[in-house]
């Protein structure tokens, strides 16, 4: 897969294989942090349920490391962005098709049904 190329973009842009690789590995570590998150927010509702006073002191740590998870997947997808931002501007970069313009823009609108 490393060294092959993508074209999905819909307007002929390439992108490397490598760069889909740490998309595709970005996205399952996101994937199992929301999981994660499913099974915290589960259990932090058990406890609050139970109005067990353990249960209930609990879910203080409970909440912590689910916020945590949470910045985590707001970092993943910050890199995620940053990092398909940069592979099609690379892949664009000697396309003379006018893709983008010099504000990084595409060309073009999106025509929404009336």
């Amino acid at each position: 897969m490393e060294g092959d190329t993508f074209s999905g973009l819909g307007n002929g842009t390439q992108i490397d294989g490598k760069v889909l690789q740490t998309f595709q590995k970005n996205f399952v570590q996101v994937q199992n942090i929301l999981d994660q998150n499913r099974l915290l927010i589960n259990e932090i509702n058990q406890n609050h349920e139970s109005k067990i006073p353990d249960n209930l002191s609990r879910n203080v740590g409970l909440i912590r490391e689910l916020n945590n998870n949470i910045r985590r997947v707001v970092d993943l997808y910050a890199d995620l962005s940053s990092s398909f931002t940069k592979s099609v501007e690379n892949s664009s970069e000697g396309d003379s098709s006018g893709a983008l313009k010099s504000d990084g823009k595409a060309g073009h609108k999106r025509n929404r049904p009336a």
